[in-house]
């Protein structure tokens, strides 16, 4: 059965980027894009891993790829070190079928990161700050079995930039707390600028949902932005683009996203969403989400049938559960149809698991 929850696949700002260049298309024609493009290229950064598929050709031959989606906080709030991703997500787009994938990847996998398994078992999302994106990339690709042919990193920074340029957005917060001086009153419409933004979307520990919790703001910020803008000509100009370049990275170049946007448009208009689905437990002294095999499996079995790819088993670096022990647990809302997310938190016996080999 396919998991739903309350995240969307625009929840974070690489993608908004991504959406607006493929929508722009529609709108302005090729040749007002070719005038950016120095500026998309200067995101351009190859991750060092040698990719799985020759994606020169999947985007000529316009067959599905796939695209793995990083958002930090690193240097939002005064940090300058690489800091670990907050959010997580691979995207499929296959116009063979037109249809688009998101699976969301929760930042507190119990996985063994390659190249750091003396380490293991450790939180997903620490890939990034000891091995960047190669070691993120390798490790998603080993813990579900799939090929990961790009990949697109965004800063929090770029979020506050978006939001400033279109004068603020209006959210309705879904819970009242405060954060970064400032506060928020659940259900009052509140206008929000770039730093208050942030501020909305960044909270977590105050959160009963915790990261889920944060996942569904994101989205809602996001979202307000899309709606706000109408049109894409506010963003999609010389000077904005230049200021967001800083806040992002991607292998994508600009003549791939173009490829992408005349090719594989009509595969946007048809998403559909899932995520790994964890048990929240104590493993190194840490709290981490530990996958049950089968839901492993069906994820790889919903990534890989997004690129019309044939049955291989999952992979072998996620912690899975062997036994059902038993623990408290909470459930995640979600806004749309689908079975709720669940977490749980307590100690584990460590016999109680194993990698997924």
């Amino acid at each position: 059965m396919q998991h739903k929850k309350g995240t969307h696949p625009v929840r974070n700002t690489i993608l908004v980027m991504l959406l607006l260049l493929i929508i722009g298309g529609l709108a302005y024609g090729m040749s007002r894009y070719r005038s950016l493009k120095n500026s998309v290229n200067s995101s351009f950064k190859a991750s060092g891993l040698t990719k799985e598929r020759n994606v020169t050709n999947q985007l000529s031959s316009k067959k599905p790829i796939s695209i793995l989606l990083l958002g930090t906080d690193t240097g939002s709030f005064g940090r300058s070190d690489r800091g670990r991703t907050d959010s997580m997500m691979v995207v499929t787009i296959n116009p063979k079928i037109n249809k688009t994938t998101v699976t969301s990847v929760p930042r507190d996998i119990a996985v063994s990161i390659p190249g750091y398994t003396s380490d293991s078992p450790s939180k997903i999302n620490a890939a990034y700050a000891w091995g960047g994106t190669k070691t993120t990339i390798k490790t998603v690709q080993k813990m579900l079995n799939i090929p990961i042919d790009f990949y697109a990193l965004v800063n929090l920074g770029g979020l506050k930039k978006v939001v400033n340029k279109v004068g603020g957005v209006d959210v309705t917060p879904t819970l009242s707390f405060s954060n970064l001086g400032y506060t928020f009153k659940k259900g009052i419409k509140t206008h929000m600028n770039g730093k208050k933004a942030l501020a909305y979307v960044d909270m977590r520990y105050k959160d009963p949902q915790g990261d889920y919790g944060r996942q569904t703001r994101q989205r809602s910020v996001l979202m307000a932005i899309v709606h706000k803008t109408g049109s894409v000509s506010a963003l999609l100009n010389q000077e904005f683009i230049d200021s967001i370049s800083s806040e992002t990275q991607t292998d994508l170049t600009f003549d791939d996203l173009t490829m992408i946007a005349k090719d594989y448009r009509t595969a946007t208009k048809n998403v559909k969403q899932t995520h790994l689905q964890g048990t929240g437990k104590e493993l190194n002294d840490q709290s981490m989400e530990v996958m049950k095999k089968s839901e492993l499996q069906r994820v790889t079995n919903f990534i890989r049938n997004g690129l019309s790819l044939s049955y291989k088993k999952t992979g072998s670096i996620a912690v899975f559960s062997s036994t059902n022990s038993k623990s408290k647990s909470r459930s995640s809302s979600s806004s749309s149809t689908g079975t709720n997310a669940t977490t749980a938190n307590s100690g584990t016996n460590n016999s109680d698991y194993g990698y997924g080999y």
